[in-house]
């Protein structure tokens, strides 16, 4: 029996992950990855690099991919809380344009895997939140791309009142303020892979 449950999104691939939590009065222990038991849940890639970011809460981070070298993510929360998102961008998916949005936190200790070829985004919902990701290729810039994370299109609903944001106050990088809409993506001709 897997350490960890998977959970299906109605998105293909694109998995939330609960893992077991041994918990008592000194703290808890849990593994947050191990290669035999995601293969048994199915999730059978090999991750080559791991990231780690620090941010304070009202960040916005996203919705990034890359269009050659394209990476899967193993995502988690190990301080704080965000709202993530994924955004299928596969060609021939039948649930192109479609996301997906989960609240990861370190309190609920839930997985987010994101298969390549899809965009990526969280936005911060504590101050001083760290979110840890491994991925399934290596950080290349020449293809590093985006897309903008309030497209109508896409409809992303980032619940900023819910979480007692001003969306006028986020922080987003000079890069994400500029990002294409999905629509410019397509007419771009671009295909991920």
């Amino acid at each position: 029996m897997s350490k960890f449950k998977r959970i299906e999104t109605g998105i293909k691939d694109l998995i939330v992950i609960e893992p077991t939590v041994f918990g008592d009065n000194r703290g808890f222990f849990m593994e947050s990855y191990s290669q035999k038991d995601f293969s048994e849940i199915g999730i059978d890639v090999e991750f080559v690099q791991d990231n780690h970011s620090k941010s304070k809460k009202g960040v916005l981070r996203g919705l990034h991919f890359q269009t050659k070298h394209t990476q899967g993510k193993l995502v988690r929360v190990t301080a704080g809380a965000v709202l993530d998102v994924a955004v299928d961008l596969r060609k021939d998916s039948s649930t192109f344009g479609k996301h997906y949005i989960i609240e990861l936190s370190e309190e609920n200790k839930k997985m987010f895997y994101v298969p390549a070829g899809f965009a990526h985004g969280f936005l911060t919902l504590k101050d001083n939140t760290e979110f840890m990701y491994k991925c399934t290729d290596y950080y290349a810039p020449e293809f590093d791309s985006g897309v903008l994370w309030n497209d109508s299109e896409i409809g992303i609903d980032w619940n900023f009142e819910k979480y007692g944001l001003d969306e006028t106050l986020i922080l987003l990088s000079e890069k994400d303020k500029k990002q294409q809409t999905l629509k410019e993506f397509v007419q771009s001709g671009v295909v991920i892979g």
